[in-house]
C-alpha cells in the first residue's frame, strides 16, 4: 500500500508542477494585467474578495458531486475550468460586466481544484513523512517557478494578453495528464462514524487565509505599482523570488518530521515578521521591492511545510479528508474574504499599501499561538 501511494504521491506533484508553472506564469500576473487594464487598486481587491465570496457560496455544492465521481475526477475538472478562467482574463479590458463574469468563472475553478487537490493529497500522503513530502512538493513548485514568470513576462510584452493567456491555459490543462490512471479517492454518502473538523484546522486555514490578503494579494498590487507596472521587472521579481526559495521547504520540512516543529515554527515565522515588515517598507523602492519579494519566495517554501504538515495530518484523521477540507477551505475564504475587504477599504481611504501589509503581522501571530499548541501535543 505504502508503494501504491507513493506512486500516487509522485504523480500529483507532478501535477502540482505542471499546475505551478502555469500559475508562475499566468496566475500571478493576473491582478498585475487587471491594473494594466486600468482597474483601480482597490476594485482589484474587492474583485479578489469577489472570487474567495464566490468559493464560499458555492462550496456546498461540492460534496454531492464527490460522493457520486470521487475526487480524483473532479480534481481534473477543476483544473480544467482554471484553464478556461485564463483565456478570459486576457479580454479583460477595464471594469464592467467581463470582469464579474471572470470573478464568478475564477471562483467555480478555484473551489473545485484548490478542495479537490488538499482532500487528494492528504488522503494519499503518508503522516510519518508529511513534512518532507510537502517540503518536496514546494521546493519542486519553486524551481520551476525560476523560468515561468520571466516567460509569461516576455510573453505579455511581446504578444500581448490574450496570446499569452491562452498558452497558459495549455499548459494548465496539461496538468491534468498525470491524473490520468491514478488512484481516486472515494468519498461516503454519509460522513463517517467519528469524523470531526477540529477547531485548530479551522483556525489556522482562517489564519492563513487573513495573512494571504494582505502578504500575497495587496503585496502583489504594490509590488507591481512600485516596479512602474513594468510586466518584465514584474517577471524578473517573481523568478527571482523562486530561486531563493527552492532549498528552503526541504530544510523545514524535514525538521518537522524530526519531531522539531515548534523550532521550525518559530524559525518561519520570525522570518514572516521580518519579510512582511520589509514589503510594507520597501514602497517606492524598486530595488528593496524586489529584494522583499524575493525574500517572500523563502518564506512559502519553508512556512508552507510547518502550516500543511498539521492541516494534512488532521485532515486524514478525520476520517473524510473532503469534508474536512470544505470545512477549512471555507475558513481560508473567510479569513481571506475579511482581510481583501478590509485592504478595499484602506486603500479607498487613501492609506497606503503598506498598511493593509502589516496587517499580515496579526495573522502570522495568531497562527504561531495554534501552531505551538499543535505541536507541543507531539503531533509532528
Amino acid at each position: 500500500m505504502s508503494q501504491v501511494n507513493d506512486h500516487a504521491i509522485r504523480r500529483a506533484t507532478f501535477h502540482y508542477a505542471i499546475q505551478a508553472f502555469a500559475q508562475a506564469a499566468g496566475g500571478i500576473f493576473m491582478l498585475a494585467f487587471l491594473l494594466k487594464a486600468g482597474i483601480p487598486a482597490p476594485v482589484a481587491l474587492l474583485y479578489q474578495a469577489g472570487v474567495v465570496a464566490g468559493r464560499l457560496l458555492i462550496r456546498p455544492a461540492v460534496l454531492p458531486l464527490a460522493i457520486r465521481f470521487g475526487v480524483r475526477p473532479l480534481l481534473i475538472a477543476g483544473a480544467l475550468l482554471m484553464a478556461m478562467t485564463y483565456l478570459f482574463v486576457g479580454q479583460i479590458t477595464g471594469p464592467g460586466w467581463p470582469l464579474v463574469a471572470l470573478c464568478a468563472f475564477n471562483a467555480l475553478g478555484y473551489l473545485l481544484y484548490w478542495l479537490c487537490f488538499h482532500a487528494y493529497f492528504a488522503a494519499l500522503g503518508d503522516p510519518d513523512r508529511r513534512g518532507g513530502q510537502v517540503g518536496m512538493r514546494e521546493a519542486i513548485v519553486a524551481g520551476v517557478g525560476v523560468l515561468a514568470p520571466l516567460l509569461g513576462a516576455w510573453g505579455l510584452t511581446n504578444l500581448g494578453g490574450p496570446a499569452t493567456f491562452a498558452l497558459v491555459a495549455a499548459i494548465m490543462a496539461s496538468s491534468a495528464l498525470p491524473l490520468i490512471g491514478a488512484p481516486d479517492v472515494a468519498v461516503a454518502a454519509v460522513a463517517p462514524e467519528g469524523y470531526r473538523t477540529p477547531r485548530i484546522g479551522l483556525g489556522l486555514m482562517a489564519g492563513d487565509g487573513f495573512m494571504a490578503a494582505g502578504f500575497h494579494f495587496t503585496w502583489l498590487i504594490a509590488l507591481f505599482t512600485t516596479l512602474g507596472e513594468n510586466f518584465t521587472a514584474f517577471g524578473g521579481a517573481a523568478a527571482a523570488a523562486a530561486l531563493t526559495g527552492a532549498a528552503g521547504g526541504l530544510l523545514l520540512g524535514r525538521a518537522v518530521d524530526s519531531g522539531h516543529g515548534r523550532r521550525a515554527v518559530a524559525i518561519a515565522y520570525a522570518c514572516v515578521a521580518v519579510v512582511v515588515i520589509a514589503r510594507a517598507a520597501s514602497l517606492g523602492a524598486p530595488w528593496l521591492a524586489v529584494l522583499a519579494n524575493a525574500a517572500g519566495g523563502l518564506l512559502t517554501a519553508i512556512v508552507t511545510p510547518v502550516l500543511m504538515t498539521p492541516v494534512y495530518n488532521l485532515s486524514k484523521a478525520s476520517r473524510c479528508t473532503l469534508r474536512f477540507h470544505a470545512a477549512t477551505e471555507g475558513a481560508w475564504d473567510i479569513g481571506c474574504l475579511t482581510g481583501c475587504l478590509g485592504a478595499a477599504a484602506l486603500v479607498a481611504l487613501s492609506l497606503p499599501l503598506s498598511v493593509p501589509i502589516l496587517t499580515a503581522l496579526l495573522a502570522a501571530g495568531g497562527l504561531v499561538v495554534l501552531l505551538f499548541r499543535y505541536y507541543g501535543r507531539g503531533a509532528a
